[in-house]
């Protein structure tokens, strides 16, 4: 892996890898706008900015727990500092970059789409590349999905699968699963188990009611009174990587159809291949009538979302033409999102990537799953093909039980901050916690990980647990990071 240094770097992501050179510019026109300069001129202002006309509370986060890096550039499974350093992305863009970052096959797709000129946004208008990307992404679908709509997001699509429900069903009820995570804008975030998210915020939709994950007598409770929508969920939930089991999904399913309520699957996170099957609520054979999805969808370039529905349901939301437009996004059928997810399906199937995703997931499994039986804060691997979720606990020993009390009375679930800050710090791997409260790190590499990534995070991993249950060191050592980025704030 070439790696990359200075602020220079950002402009070899876009000059090499096949890049077609500066179009002509007709006489007269002058470049007065450089972005390569501009990257260069203003690299070192990146913090400020966010503190004086962003979201001044995220950068001082990233001060405090030292992820304030200078980035310039990406490649494939890492990601390149100011200063040249290579860090492995296992955060992957919250899985956006499931192709990986700067995908050639991508960027030469766009390339071609910005010199093509097209007739982009007509909007009265049936375009080509959206017919396109729904024949072929719905042709990868169950037999019963039909139809698509595009958006920007996931959170859009989830308010759009909302209201095709409410629509096609004359019902108002949704119902959805405790710890989920559907989205921030107000009818998705209605349906999102975070206190943290939701707080604050005022009455959100009404009619939106929780149950527990893998209990399917709470949720036959709330079907049988008849009038729910939709059923809701996450095949396997972002927030903590929880999951149910077949019998569960199974059961769920038929109790929706017997009540007449539409299933509704959330793959924004884990569709496109994240888990070793394309949609991963194949894995229990589910057939749901609106499936969302997102994220991978983009490449990692240009924001695209998108509503997967039966005909049945179609028809019921855009059921004349006066209701033709019922539910529009401007932007949603672009030019350069359509190429994009076209692209990116491409690519999926030429490299495999949903079985590579499998197989990889295994070769975490395998080398993971011992270090449960090593390590007594480590207490669970969970998840499917490349979306794993570590879990850690109180540990049963006197010596580290004090330890951990201690940290968890500074701060709730304080441990997994202990691993992430030097994953990243002394490793340079990039992943996350993977929720709120909870001592969960999750991993979402992208799905061009192969056997080299994981041998990195597990040695990594490994080194971080020796330590954490041998002495005071790596908390000492956390705490002298946050304390730097204490020590930046206050400057």
């Amino acid at each position: 892996m070439a790696r990359s240094s200075g602020p220079q770097a950002v402009a070899t992501v876009f000059r090499d890898g096949g890049s077609a050179p500066p179009p002509d510019l007709p006489e007269g026109v002058a470049v007065t706008f450089d972005l390569n300069r501009l990257l260069e001129e203003r690299s070192g202002d990146r913090v400020r900015l966010h503190e004086e006309h962003m979201n001044a509370r995220l950068a001082q986060v990233l001060r405090t727990i030292g992820f304030d890096r200078d980035w310039v550039s990406g490649r494939g499974c890492y990601l390149y500092d100011a200063q040249g350093r290579e860090y492995l992305d296992f955060l992957s863009g919250f899985g956006v970059y499931a192709l990986g970052r700067s995908h050639p096959v991508l960027k030469k797709a766009l390339q071609d789409a910005l010199a093509a000129d097209l007739a982009n946004l007509v909007q009265m208008d049936c375009g080509l590349l959206p017919g396109l990307l729904a024949e072929a992404i719905v042709a990868r679908c169950h037999p019963g999905i039909r139809r698509a709509f595009f958006c920007n997001s996931g959170t859009e699509a989830v308010e759009a699968a909302i209201k095709f429900s409410r629509r096609a069903t004359g019902r108002d009820r949704i119902v959805y699963c405790d710890h989920a995570f559907h989205g921030l804008s107000t009818g998705s975030l209605a349906l999102n188990g975070g206190k943290e998210f939701r707080s604050g915020f005022g009455p959100l939709l009404p009619g939106c009611e929780a149950v527990p994950l893998g209990d399917i007598d709470a949720l036959e409770r709330q079907l049988a009174a008849g009038d729910v929508a939709a059923f809701v969920f996450e095949p396997i939930q972002g927030k903590g990587v929880y999951e149910a089991g077949t019998e569960y999904w199974t059961a769920a399913e038929a109790a929706c159809r017997r009540h007449g309520t539409l299933v509704v699957a959330d793959e924004v996170q884990t569709g496109l291949g994240r888990t070793g099957r394309l949609f991963c609520h194949e894995h229990w054979g589910l057939r749901p009538d609106v499936v969302t999805v997102s994220k991978a969808l983009s490449g990692g370039y240009v924001p695209v979302g998108a509503v997967l529905t039966t005909d049945a349901v179609w028809k019921r939301v855009f059921r004349s033409m006066d209701a033709a437009l019922v539910h529009s996004s401007t932007f949603g059928s672009n030019a350069l999102a359509m190429v994009a997810g076209l692209a990116t399906l491409q690519v999926i199937d030429d490299e495999d990537l949903v079985d590579r995703a499998r197989r990889t997931g295994d070769l975490f499994t395998k080398a993971l799953r011992p270090l449960v039986d090593r390590y007594e804060m480590l207490v669970d691997v969970r998840g499917k093909g490349l979306m794993i979720g570590l879990e850690f606990g109180r540990p049963e020993s006197r010596s580290l039980r004090l330890r951990w009390d201690a940290l968890e009375r500074v701060r709730t679930a304080m441990f997994s901050q202990l691993v992430v800050v030097p994953l990243f710090d002394r490793h340079r791997i990039l992943t996350q916690v993977a929720a709120d409260g909870v001592n969960i790190v999750k991993l979402l590499p992208p799905l061009v990980a192969g056997e080299d990534e994981v041998d990195m995070f597990v040695a990594a991993l490994e080194d971080v647990m020796e330590e954490a249950h041998k002495g005071m060191g790596l908390y000492m050592d956390v705490g002298w990071t946050m304390a730097r980025g204490l020590l930046k704030r206050s400057r």
